[in-house]
C-alpha cells in the first residue's frame, strides 16, 4: 500500500536527486541530460498519480504522514502530510515538470544539464512547500526554491535578465523576511514549530493582526497581489519559456496556499477584520490590472498582467468566507468561494502554462514577442491555433473549460457576501474576452503580415502533445470538476468550521 511507503519524501527527494545526477551527467552529454530528466520528471508524476489514488477524500486529517527528528536543539522536525489542498497542487507540480523537460528539448542548446537540473531541483523544492507540517521545514523549501528559478532567469533569460532575476529574488525574499519573524514569535508562544499546533493555539486578536500582516506581506508578494506584483512582469518577460510555465503554474499557487495554511487557520479573527483590505486589494487585481493587460503589445507581458488579475479570485474566494458569515450563518456559500478559489488556482495554472508555451512556440521561429510581427498565423499553423485559441478561451472563462469554473464559483459566493463585490469581479468575463480576443484577433487570424509569418510550420509532434495534454487537462475540469472539488471538500469544511471559533477566549493573550 502507497499508505505505508515514504512517498511524499520520495516525490521531494526523487527529482532533487535526479537533479544532481544530471548535473553529473555533465555539459558533453546533452541527450543523457535530457532523457535522465524526462524519466526522474515522469517517474515523479506516476507516484503523485499513486499519492492520488490512494488519498483518502473522506477524511481532513493530514494522510501519509512522516515525522523524524531533524534540528532537535530547536525541536524543529522533518514532518510531512497532505490533505485536500495540498494533493491537487503536488500533482499540478509534477504534471508539469514533465511537460517542461518536454517543452524544453530543442529550445535549450547550452547548459542543457544545469537547465534540466535546475527545473528537477526546483520541483522537488516545491512538492516539498506543499507537504511540509514543520513550520521551519516549510521556510526552508519556501526559501530553497527561489534559488533555481533565479538561476534559470539570470542564466537563460533575454537580455535584461540580469535585473528580472535580481527583482525576483529581492521582491519574494524580503516579502518571507516578515513571515520568518511571525513563526519564531509562534514558536517562542507556542513551543513548537507544528503549523498543526499552531492552527489550534489561542491568540489575542492584536497579535493576530500582526501576524497577519506579517504573512500578507511573505504571500502577497508570492501570488502577487496589487501594489506588490511589478516584479512579475519583468520576470516573465526575461524567463526562458520554461520558467515563464513553472512560475504562472506553480510559483504563484505557493502564495494561495500560503493563505490556506497559514493565515486563515491561524489568525482566522485578524482575517475576519481586515478581510475587507484583502478583497479590496484583490477587486483592484480583477479590475486595474485587467486593463493594464489591454494596452500591452509584449504578448508574455499580457499574459503575465492577466495571470494578476486572474490570481485576484484566488485571494477574493478565500476571504469572501468571513464576509459571508456576516450575512448568514450558512456556511455553503463560504465553502463555494474556498473551493472556487482553488479550482482557480489549478485550473489558472493549467491554462497560463500553457498560453506562455503558445509564446515559446511561435518565439522558437520568430525570435519575437511582440503582437506587431505577427497576423495570420492560423493560415500557416492551423493546428497551433486551435489550441492557442482554446487556451485564450479559457482566459476569458468560456464555459466548458476550466476557466470558467473557479471563477463562476467565487462570483456565486460574491453575490452571498456584497452585490458589488459580484459586480466587479465578474468585469473580468469582460476584460478577459477584451484582451484575449484582441490578441487572437492580431495574432491568429487576419491575413499574412510578413513574409516572416508566411515561412513558419506548423507544430510538430513534440510540441502537440505538450499543448494536447493540458487542451485535455482545460477540459476534462471545464466539463467534470467533480472529482477535484471532492479531493478538498472534506479540508474546506474543516476549515471553515476551524475559522468560525474565536481563538483569543482569554483577555490580553
Amino acid at each position: 500500500m502507497a499508505s505505508n511507503w515514504p512517498i511524499l519524501s520520495l516525490l521531494i527527494w526523487l527529482p532533487i536527486f535526479g537533479g544532481l545526477a544530471v548535473v553529473a551527467a555533465g555539459e558533453q552529454r546533452a541527450s543523457l541530460s535530457r532523457v535522465l530528466a524526462l524519466a526522474v520528471s515522469a517517474l515523479t508524476f506516476l507516484l503523485s498519480i499513486l499519492l492520488y489514488s490512494a488519498f483518502d477524500t473522506s477524511t481532513a486529517a493530514m494522510q501519509f504522514t512522516e515525522l523524524k527528528p531533524w534540528i532537535e536543539t530547536f525541536d524543529i522536525y522533518y514532518s510531512l502530510g497532505v490533505d485536500g489542498f495540498s494533493v491537487p497542487l503536488i500533482l499540478l507540480t509534477t504534471f508539469f515538470g514533465v511537460l517542461v523537460v518536454i517543452a524544453s528539448w530543442e529550445s535549450i542548446q547550452e547548459r542543457v544539464h544545469q537547465y534540466m537540473a535546475s527545473f528537477l531541483i526546483m520541483e522537488g523544492l516545491m512538492v516539498g512547500v506543499f507537504s511540509a507540517i514543520d513550520a521551519m521545514l516549510f521556510y526552508a523549501f519556501f526559501e530553497a526554491m527561489l534559488i533555481p528559478m533565479f538561476l534559470v532567469i539570470g542564466m537563460w533569460g533575454g537580455p535584461g535578465k540580469v535585473y528580472a532575476s535580481i527583482k525576483f529574488f529581492l521582491y519574494t525574499f524580503l516579502g518571507s523576511v516578515f513571515m520568518l519573524v511571525g513563526l519564531i514569535y509562534l514558536y517562542i508562544q507556542s513551543g513548537s514549530w507544528s503549523i498543526l499546533d499552531w492552527h489550534q493555539f489561542p491568540l489575542g486578536l492584536a497579535v493576530q493582526k500582526w501576524l497577519f500582516l506579517g504573512f500578507l506581506a511573505a504571500f502577497s508578494v508570492k501570488i502577487p497581489m496589487w501594489p506588490v506584483h511589478t516584479w512579475l512582469p519583468d520576470a516573465h518577460v526575461e524567463a526562458p519559456t520554461g520558467g515563464s510555465v513553472i512560475l504562472a503554474a506553480i510559483m504563484l499557487k505557493i502564495g494561495g496556499y500560503g493563505f490556506i495554511r497559514f493565515s486563515l487557520p491561524i489568525t482566522p479573527d485578524a482575517s475576519a477584520a481586515l478581510d475587507w483590505l484583502i478583497i479590496m486589494l484583490s477587486l483592484i487585481a480583477i479590475v486595474y490590472i485587467g486593463f493594464v493587460a489591454l494596452v500591452q503589445q509584449d504578448m508574455k507581458k499580457l499574459i503575465a498582467y492577466s495571470s494578476i488579475s486572474h490570481m485576484g479570485f484566488v485571494t477574493l474566494g478565500m476571504f469572501l468566507a468571513f464576509a459571508i458569515f456576516q450575512n448568514t450563518d450558512s456556511g455553503r456559500g463560504a465553502a463555494l468561494g474556498v473551493e472556487g478559489a482553488m479550482v482557480q488556482m489549478i485550473s489558472h495554472g493549467f491554462v497560463s502554462g500553457a498560453l506562455f508555451l503558445c509564446v515559446g512556440v511561435l518565439y522558437d521561429r520568430l525570435h519575437s514577442r511582440m503582437i506587431s510581427d505577427y497576423g495570420g498565423v492560423a493560415n500557416r499553423m492551423p493546428w497551433f491555433a486551435a489550441l492557442a485559441v482554446l487556451f485564450f478561451m479559457a482566459n476569458s472563462g468560456l464555459p466548458g473549460t476550466s476557466g470558467f469554473v473557479g471563477e463562476f464559483m467565487v462570483i456565486l459566493a460574491a453575490f452571498q457576501a456584497n452585490f458589488w463585490y459580484a459586480f466587479l469581479a465578474a468585469t473580468t468575463l469582460i476584460l478577459g474576452a477584451a484582451y484575449s480576443l484582441w490578441l487572437v484577433k492580431r495574432v491568429i487570424f487576419g491575413e499574412v503580415t510578413s513574409n516572416d509569418v508566411a515561412m513558419l510550420e506548423d507544430i510538430n509532434a513534440r510540441e502537440a502533445l505538450v499543448l494536447g495534454t493540458i487542451a485535455v487537462a482545460v477540459l476534462l475540469v471545464g466539463l467534470w470538476p467533480e472529482p477535484l472539488v471532492n479531493l478538498m471538500h472534506a479540508s474546506v469544511d474543516q476549515l471553515l468550521q476551524h475559522i468560525q471559533q474565536p481563538k483569543f477566549p482569554v483577555a490580553g493573550i
